[in-house]
């Protein structure tokens, strides 16, 4: 049985509420060790929206955004993205290497490496935090990065997602603590069959 997240009403949502605030807590964590300043993190929103409505949430088809994306693997298969638009990933380099990058420049072969060691660290710090609460076996894949237009990694990376199934689970979260705004989008995008299993886990019946 597929389940349609459109049809969650107030205490399933506030379940993801509780997993996305853990994830936030471990991830912020994560990322101060990091860099070596102690990071907050808003109490995030959590959502959940089409896929074909992602792109709209980065900034629209044609805004430039690094997206760092793994396969999650075991007991509920799906995807996870981190998202930054373009100006929040110069601010979160700059806070790691001490460079400041100007808006128009390519984004150099060591800030790509920083960004994706971030994205890395921060998806892993949720995922984690997501299996320990459930007790489910979430193991990440290799992540890989993306920077691009969003509308373009929409088409070449989220269509053949979308065929697993339609729907993301989206948590905004911004950064405190840093010189300059960071703020960034985590993405879930289960298999058909994983929500439910997710909440079974969580002890709340769909």
């Amino acid at each position: 049985m597929t389940t349609n997240p459109k049809e969650f009403d107030d205490f399933q949502f506030d379940v993801l509420k509780e997993v996305g605030n853990i994830g936030a807590g471990n991830a912020a964590t994560a990322l101060s060790q990091l860099i070596n300043k102690e990071i907050d993190m808003k109490v995030p929103q959590v959502s959940v929206l089409p896929i074909t409505e992602i792109a709209g949430e980065v900034g629209g088809a044609d805004a430039l955004v690094v997206a760092v994306f793994l396969r999650i693997l075991g007991d509920v298969p799906g995807y996870m993205f981190f998202v930054l638009n373009e100006q929040s990933a110069r601010n979160l380099v700059k806070q790691m290497t001490g460079v400041q990058s100007e808006p128009d420049d390519v984004f150099s072969d060591m800030e790509i490496s920083a960004l994706n060691e971030v994205g890395n660290i921060l998806s892993g710090s949720y995922l984690s935090s997501m299996a320990d609460l459930t007790g489910l076996n979430m193991q990440p894949s290799v992540p890989a990065i993306a920077i691009d237009m969003a509308g373009a990694i929409l088409s070449y990376g989220l269509v053949e997602i979308s065929q697993s199934g339609d729907y993301a689970l989206m948590i905004d979260t911004s950064f405190f603590g840093l010189e300059e705004e960071v703020t960034g989008h985590f993405f879930l995008l289960p298999d058909p069959d994983s929500f439910e299993k997710l909440f079974s886990a969580l002890g709340v019946q769909l």
